[in-house]
């Protein structure tokens, strides 16, 4: 039963510390990104199996996991809130070519990402070009330019 509450501990743990690390999706990931997720996973393998490696272990802490996170999804279907509160809601970081600059350091961006993403997206090199960018759940920037009609 130690397996149990070990796992529910850390996945919470771990829940939480990465809501407040912030949003970056996969493919936005650096190096120093990398490796510290790698000596979170080594971290946290140790503190899961504690000083039971045995095959028995291991599969009730790989089961509680899997329970929790299909808990999770089940509770974020019927609970908009909770949604909000574990995965975020989108954020509108720039506003008719001006950037929102509380925002973007609420977010911890800054104005060359959202024009990087305007250059790889659409294709605009200035920040005047941008009607609306958001930062989306996923950690992605989704520009809005200005309608060329």
């Amino acid at each position: 039963m130690d397996a149990v509450f070990r796992a529910a501990a850390i996945y919470m743990v771990l829940l939480i510390l990465f809501k407040i690390a912030g949003r970056r999706s996969l493919a936005d990931i650096t190096n120093f990104d990398l490796l510290l997720l790698m000596i979170i996973g080594e971290a946290t393998q140790q503190a899961l199996l504690g000083d039971d490696f045995s095959i028995t272990n291991a599969i009730i802490v790989i089961t509680t996991l899997i329970v929790i996170d299909i808990s999770l999804s089940l509770i974020k279907l019927r609970f908009s809130r909770i949604t909000a509160l574990i995965e975020g809601t989108s954020t509108l970081i720039v506003e008719n070519g001006r950037p929102l600059k509380k925002r973007l350091s609420e977010a911890r961006l800054r104005e060359e990402d959202v024009l990087l993403a305007a250059r790889l997206s659409q294709g605009l090199e200035q920040m005047k070009q941008i009607k609306y960018a958001i930062l989306e759940k996923n950690g992605k920037i989704s520009i809005i330019p200005y309608s060329s009609d």
